[in-house]
């Protein structure tokens, strides 16, 4: 099955004929909010709002353990994640759609691991290519289905929030090779990986980095508001013709 996690701009999946809404409880807390089961074209979909549906949770205090255990628990094996990001790179403009395939984590204090108990055998999961390729082709193909444009790959630095990066934080990442900014990257991609889900992420440039751009000395929120509300009508048009044929299997 196939589960779509929702960011800024996107706490709702519209089109999704939604069969139930179910409140999840796991090990560890409650998740996001509850889940949306339903029909997105021709496949079935679990719908989640990272935030909640009221985008209320900041990133630092996401339940990332909570949202992934309980998506596998309903049977989830793929996952497109939909996140809004800075972009560092000088193309990454303002509106235009990414599919990263790399991450550098600079978060700190997030419950990240499954493997938290000393008394439980663990795993090392391998993180050379952390998003699923697999997954990543679905996201491109229905990308030209819908013709619209998307990058293939990007650095995504996954950073703490909830404030947005200084010029210098900024210049650090692009110095480590980061292309894009975001706060919810991460433990997200590795938690999805420690329960053997395939994840993947489509990324929304919304602003220009701090330092880059019109971002030079401030960066504008209603502008950002602005691109994130109008970019999500062509994630939404993208993700229907991922779904349009049942297309997402657990091969």
């Amino acid at each position: 099955m196939l589960a779509i996690i929702g960011g800024r701009g996107l706490t709702q999946l519209t089109n999704l004929e939604i069969t139930h809404r179910q409140v999840m409880r796991t090990p560890y807390g409650e998740p996001s909010g509850a889940f949306l089961f339903g029909k997105f074209n021709q496949s079935d979909v679990i719908f989640l709002a990272r935030h909640g549906f009221g985008y209320t949770i900041p990133p630092h205090l996401v339940n990332y353990r909570a949202n992934m255990w309980a998506l596998r628990e309903q049977g989830v094996t793929n996952i497109i994640s939909i996140a809004t990001v800075g972009g560092i790179r000088a193309d990454l403009k303002p509106g235009i759609l990414v599919v990263p395939d790399q991450v550098i984590d600079y978060t700190h204090g997030r419950d990240y691991t499954f493997y938290s108990d000393r008394n439980v055998s663990y795993k090392n999961i391998d993180f050379t290519q952390p998003y699923s390729e697999r997954m990543r082709r679905h996201i491109l193909s229905g990308a030209k289905k819908a013709h619209q444009q998307c990058i293939d790959g990007g650095v995504y630095a996954a950073t703490q929030g909830p404030r947005l990066d200084s010029m210098a934080e900024i210049n650090r990442y692009e110095r480590d090779g980061a292309d894009m900014v975001g706060m919810t990257g991460m433990p997200e991609i590795s938690l999805a990986m420690e329960l053997d889900m395939n994840y993947a992420a489509l990324a929304v440039v919304v602003n220009y980095a701090a330092g880059r751009g019109e971002s030079h000395t401030k960066i504008n929120i209603e502008h950002v508001n602005g691109t994130a509300t109008e970019a999500m009508e062509r994630v939404r048009t993208i993700l229907e013709h991922i779904c349009d044929e049942g297309c997402i299997d657990d091969n």
